[in-house]
């Protein structure tokens, strides 16, 4: 393993990801840290007052950790387009008395500077960044800090991106991953690169230390990624239906549900590629969906927190990996035991 992650704590090569909108909580972080690994926070679409809770929170435990921010990296909506898929799914929001037209086309940063501040003010262990690259300035602050930097990537183009703005390592992440890919490119779909080949094609470009993600459920896959070149694994989906997971009822029941054969990238939710269990929303919406992100994110986000509460999956966004079988119910710690069995 990279002597820098076992230098902030890692025993393990493994790493549980950041899973924005609540699935990845304190408990999770520190139950990664417990079985040897990390866990990372998931910056993205909290406010910095609750990331700084959350911070806090973690610190109090003694454990390595991480914290992901959404760099921004926005694509911007046609406000035509926007309208028209606004009333394309307003039937949808209807069913909880939501009325679509009062949602403003929104644009914003997720406080991304307010973030930065934090981090610098109260520096963590890492940082990792996804969507877009920070400024290398951003990156030289917070390597001053004594923050170790990861850089999410999807292609050995933008690993060479990276690599130049200062990362310290990448998460070299392949299309088989669970939510919103980390493309620096969103207004299309990334290659279906297999995993052990795209470390392959970053590691041709770039002698930065690597993390695998993307897909891995099993010890097998694990061992796989490592023996291909990652010195670690990271991993989300397998963990939503972990006991210290914050993940609604809904999506935990939906990814056990054998009726839910397959997974999708999709832009429906939130106007970016992200994988998805499929379900009535995406069979209905996926090709009128727009690029726009964040707009179609803050769009559909009452309609989902409404589906969410009512144990609606139809209507919910079902992140999911392809590994999505392997999620179980059972605390944190056996799971990744269970990932690292054959290291």
């Amino acid at each position: 393993m990279n002597s820098a992650l076992t230098a902030i704590g890692l025993s393990v090569p493994v790493l549980a990801a950041p899973m924005a909108g609540g699935a990845t909580t304190p408990r999770l972080v520190t139950a990664a840290a417990e079985a040897g690994g990390l866990g990372l926070l998931a910056g993205g679409y909290k406010r910095p007052e609750a990331l700084a809770e959350q911070i806090a929170e973690v610190r109090a435990a003694s454990v390595p950790f991480g914290v992901n921010l959404f760099a921004p990296n926005p694509i911007p909506a046609d406000p035509a387009a926007y309208r028209r898929y606004a009333l394309a799914i307003q039937p949808e929001a209807g069913r909880y008395g939501l009325d679509l037209a009062e949602v403003a086309l929104t644009e914003d940063d997720d406080h991304w500077r307010d973030k930065i501040d934090l981090l610098l003010a109260d520096p963590v262990p890492l940082a990792s960044f996804t969507f877009g690259i920070p400024d290398p300035a951003v990156i030289k602050a917070l390597r001053a800090a004594g923050t170790l930097i990861t850089q999410t990537v999807t292609s050995a183009e933008e690993a060479l991106r990276a690599a130049d703005a200062g990362a310290d390592l990448l998460a070299v992440q392949a299309g088989a991953a669970g939510g919103h890919s980390g493309t620096l490119t969103p207004d299309r779909v990334p290659a279906a690169t297999p995993i052990t080949q795209l470390l392959r094609e970053v590691a041709h470009v770039t002698d930065l230390p690597l993390i695998a993600a993307g897909g891995l459920a099993t010890a097998d896959a694990v061992e796989e990624v490592l023996l291909s070149g990652a010195v670690a694994a990271m991993v989300g989906t397998v963990l939503i239906r972990a006991d210290e997971s914050g993940a609604s009822r809904t999506h935990q029941d939906a990814l056990a549900d054998p009726a839910r054969d397959r997974t999708l990238v999709t832009r429906a939710f939130t106007g970016r590629p992200a994988r998805a269990l499929r379900n009535a929303f995406t069979d209905r919406y996926d090709h009128l969906a727009p690029a726009g992100y964040p707009a179609l994110h803050h769009l559909t986000s009452p309609l989902r927190r409404a589906a969410a509460a009512a144990g609606d999956a139809e209507r919910l966004h079902l992140w999911a990996g392809t590994g999505y079988r392997h999620a179980s119910a059972e605390p944190a710690v056996r799971i990744l035991a269970r990932l690292t069995a054959n290291l």
